[in-house]
C-alpha cells in the first residue's frame, strides 16, 4: 500500500484521526502538511508535534505550497517551503495547482531547484491531470488525477510508477490504478478533511 494522504484538519480538532495516520505509517507514501493553505504566518505547535511524530514513524512529511498554475510568484512559493522546513521539519514538498503545459516547465524547474535546496528529498507536483511528459523529469511523483470518483471511474488513466491519483467522494470499494493513491469519502469544497477508507478499519 502506498497512500499519499492530504489531510487538512487541525490536530487539536481531530487528534484521533492524526493518531490513526501515525499508526498507519507502514501504509503511507507520505502525508501532506497544510496548516494554513501553506505554512502560515507563524509556527503552529500542534502541527509541529504531529510532524515530529510522523517523521519518527518513518513517514515522509510534505509541506504544502500552492503554485496557482504558475501564477503565484516564485518567492512566495519558496517562502512557504522554507517555513515548512524550519517550523515543521518537512523533508518533502507538495506543490499544488501545478501547471501541466510545456510553456511553464522553466518556472517549475526553478521551483524544483529551490525545493531541493530547501531540503525536499521528495517533490510532488499536483497537476490534477496528466501533464506534459517532461514534468516527470522534475518531480518524484506526479498527481495526474484529482477529482471525484464519479469522474475517475469512467477514465482509463495510465498508472505509471511515478503517478498518483487523488480521488474524493469515493466508495469504500473504490479501486485506483496508480501505484501511489488516496481515496477518501469526503465531498464538497473540503474533501481532504476525511481520511482514506482503508484507515477507518485500523
Amino acid at each position: 500500500m502506498n497512500l499519499l494522504v492530504p489531510y487538512y484538519e487541525h490536530p487539536a480538532d481531530r487528534p484521533a484521526e492524526w493518531d490513526a495516520l501515525v499508526a498507519s505509517a507502514p501504509l503511507l507514501y507520505g502525508v501532506v502538511l497544510n496548516p494554513a493553505n501553506g505554512a502560515g504566518d507563524a509556527p503552529d505547535p500542534a502541527f509541529a508535534a504531529v510532524a515530529a511524530r510522523l517523521r519518527a514513524a518513518g513517514v515522509r512529511v510534505l509541506g504544502y505550497a500552492d503554485t496557482d498554475y504558475g501564477r503565484r510568484p516564485h518567492a512566495d512559493v519558496v517562502r512557504d517551503l522554507l517555513r515548512h522546513r524550519d517550523w515543521y521539519g518537512t523533508d518533502g514538498a507538495f506543490l499544488d495547482q501545478a501547471a501541466a503545459e510545456p510553456e511553464l516547465l522553466d518556472h517549475y524547474r526553478r521551483l524544483e531547484v529551490a525545493a531541493r535546496a530547501a531540503g525536499a528529498t521528495t517533490l510532488v507536483l499536483n497537476h490534477g491531470t496528466p501533464p506534459h511528459p517532461a514534468y516527470g523529469e522534475l518531480a518524484d511523483l506526479l498527481v495526474t488525477f484529482e477529482g471525484p470518483w464519479d469522474t475517475y471511474r469512467h477514465l482509463d488513466l495510465p498508472g505509471a510508477g511515478h503517478h498518483c491519483h487523488l480521488v474524493y467522494a469515493a466508495p469504500p470499494d473504490a479501486r485506483l490504478t496508480a501505484p501511489v493513491r488516496c481515496a477518501v469519502p469526503g465531498d464538497g469544497p473540503h474533501p481532504w478533511g476525511t481520511l482514506p477508507h482503508v484507515l477507518e478499519h485500523l
